[in-house]
């Protein structure tokens, strides 16, 4: 999805030219996580400087550009419908960190994988559009940010990183050294010579971040298949899944007379249905029925 050149980007605005690149770099395969950078960084640069004659010119472009990705976009759901936009924009983040941090467990430790850290912890601040993160997203924010920096110098230092949480300080980084050692990350995704899709890994419990059951990333990686990749068939192996057990119980669900619902129990079930729906996107069946499963309880029984 082609979109009209920017403007220099103001110095003002030197914070979001990571989220600005990232979205130009999805404009093809993720044209919905896409639009949402740059609503992040119209939304964003709005407060940091919206009256300097050059602020103001760099926001119109970004403004008819957001105009002609919605136009292009037409009645995606993910567009039109808030709910919708910040489960898919968060299922493609989680999908960048689960598939980065298998690959730092694993003890690999290439560029492909810098980049899918810092570029979770990107989309993470994108999804500050749809309202406050919670406080999960936030630690998943601060451990691929630090995770990024962290292997980043130690590869360009002749040094062998330390896979998983060992070493995080837990202190708050600083923000001038986070943002030179962001400056220095690869911006450009290259494919990783190995990569491995575990769907047996546990749930992960470090420094106080918790990855969802089942919300593993999915066979594709992050990054985009290559022309070539040696594979003499021309038929794609659908790579096995652990599927959740069913809840025998909700096989003959039916709705209690007493069962009063509020508005927010509606909501919720429909915030587990869209999440369903959008993990069925990443072929992320795991995600999808224990989302599924969920909805279907709350609407039975009103608890969760």
């Amino acid at each position: 999805m082609a979109a009209a050149a920017l403007p220099p980007l103001p110095e003002q605005f030197k914070s979001l030219q990571h989220h600005l690149r990232t979205g130009q770099e999805l404009d093809k395969r993720e044209p919905v996580v896409a639009y949402y950078c740059r609503l992040y960084a119209m939304q964003t640069g709005m407060k940091l400087d919206s009256k300097t004659p050059e602020c103001r010119k760099f926001l119109s472009k970004l403004m008819d550009q957001l105009e002609t990705m919605k136009k292009q976009l037409g009645d995606n759901e993910a567009i039109t419908q808030e709910i919708v936009g910040c489960a898919h924009v968060e299922n493609y983040a989680l999908k960048m960190f689960l598939y980065a941090d298998n690959e730092d467990r694993a003890g690999r430790f290439h560029k492909n994988m810098i980049k899918s850290f810092y570029t979770a912890s990107l989309l993470l601040d994108v999804l500050s559009v749809f309202g406050e993160l919670t406080e999960e997203n936030v630690k998943h924010r601060k451990y691929a940010r630090w995770k990024a920096a962290y292997i980043h110098n130690c590869l360009k230092n002749g040094e062998t990183p330390q896979p998983g949480p060992i070493g995080m300080e837990e202190e708050d980084d600083d923000a001038e050294n986070e943002e030179a050692s962001s400056s220095a990350l690869p911006t450009q995704v290259s494919q990783p010579s190995s990569s491995t899709y575990d769907p047996n890994m546990p749930t992960s419990n470090y420094t106080g971040i918790h990855i969802p059951p089942g919300a593993h990333a999915p066979a594709n990686t992050p990054a985009e298949v290559p022309h070539s990749t040696g594979v003499t068939s021309n038929t794609i192996q659908p790579t096995p899944q652990n599927i959740p057990a069913v809840d025998p119980s909700l096989y003959n669900a039916q709705s209690a007379g007493e069962v009063r619902l509020t508005p927010e129990d509606f909501a919720r079930a429909q915030k587990y249905c869209k999440y369903a729906g959008s993990a069925l996107q990443y072929e992320d069946v795991s995600t999808a029925v224990q989302n599924l499963q969920k909805a279907l309880k709350l609407l039975t029984t009103g608890r969760e």
